[in-house]
């Protein structure tokens, strides 16, 4: 249970507010991934909190009224054919990073339908615009990938090193890219 959420909690979008990531929503962003895995061990606070910091134009959470954050997103300027290792202790940006990469995304349970999902893939579509990367990519776990092929992600033939990657991910971890980043249109 996140800290001052009752259970069960409706939520409607219209309640919900995008904003960026802060350092101080780690202890709530941490309470929603150990509430949202059950494919992989859940990042520790260090990896998660070097991502916060490694990349602040890139992170978001959907908080209620109250500031609470009920759903967050985590993205990182990377290189597509080197994904992210899961659980690195330490987030050093490439400088030579191609891709906007989609680390994670989790909604706590009891937010699920409220829209946050889809206002945070939103705003993450803006940074990737504001970026200039030009190119969007992530690895599905827990079997999303139907959900993000409706966002308009497809499934990438895994390189080794990819398939090395996706290795710690879980069974069915699928490497996707963004199919038309410019001009995206949306499903719904």
């Amino acid at each position: 249970m996140i800290d001052g959420l009752p259970d069960p909690f409706a939520i409607a979008l219209t309640r919900l507010s995008i904003r960026p990531a802060r350092n101080d929503d780690l202890d709530a962003i941490l309470q929603i991934q150990a509430r949202c895995y059950t494919a992989i061990v859940p990042e520790s606070p260090c990896s998660m909190g070097a991502k916060l910091t490694a990349a602040p134009d890139s992170c978001f959470v959907a908080s209620r009224a109250d500031g609470v954050p009920v759903a967050y997103l985590l993205a990182l300027p990377w290189r597509f054919d080197d994904p992210p290792h899961l659980d690195a202790q330490a987030c050093q940006l490439p400088a030579d990073a191609d891709t906007l990469h989609l680390h994670d995304l989790a909604v706590a349970p009891e937010a699920r339908g409220s829209g946050a999902a889809d206002a945070l893939v939103d705003a993450f579509m803006a940074a990737l615009a504001a970026s200039r990367l030009g190119r969007a990519s992530l690895i599905a776990i827990q079997g999303s990938a139907g959900w993000w092929a409706r966002h308009g992600f497809e499934a990438v033939t895994a390189t080794p090193i990819l398939a090395e990657r996706l290795a710690g991910y879980g069974p069915d971890a699928r490497y996707m890219r963004l199919l038309h980043p410019d001009g995206i249109q949306r499903p719904y």
